[in-house]
This record gives C-alpha cells, sequence and structure tokens, in this order.
C-alpha cells in the first residue's frame, strides 16, 4: 500500500467519514463499515481529499485531458 493510501484512510478514520462496525445499508445487507463522504464538508477537508484524488491518479499512470465531477459531491473536487 502507498504512503498516501494510508494517509488517506487516517484521514477518513480523523474526519469521522470510515466509521467500522455494524451497520445495515440502504440494500439491508450489514457492512462491517461505513463510508460517509458527505463528512468532508469544509473547504480544509475537500482541499485534502482533492490532493488524495491528485496522487491517486498520478500513481495510475493514465494520461488524460479531463476530470468530471459528478453531482454533487464530486463537483468540488473536480473543479
Amino acid at each position: 500500500m502507498q504512503k498516501y493510501q494510508l494517509e488517506f484512510i487516517e484521514f477518513a478514520i480523523q474526519h469521522k467519514v470510515l466509521c467500522f462496525g455494524e451497520f445495515t445499508l440502504k440494500s439491508g445487507r450489514l457492512s462491517p463499515y461505513f463510508f460517509n463522504s458527505g463528512l468532508f464538508n469544509d473547504g480544509k477537508s475537500l482541499s485534502r481529499l482533492g490532493r488524495f484524488y491528485a496522487q491517486a491518479i498520478q500513481a495510475a499512470d493514465i494520461e488524460y485531458d479531463m476530470l468530471f465531477g459528478p453531482a454533487y459531491k464530486g463537483i468540488p473536487l473536480a473543479s
């Protein structure tokens, strides 16, 4: 696992975005974890999240000429 990936997991846990326990999903399935990206809800955390995305894109070593941020949570990341 890359350093930025570990840092992202730590970041998500610190912001209570990634939680471990027993969660019932909308589908009715049980999950041992829950990821609520809506809790990345301030400029500082969105900026850091964007840097994690940038590191992942660079590490993937793929060519690109455009970024797409799906509505609604993805728009700030791509803009």
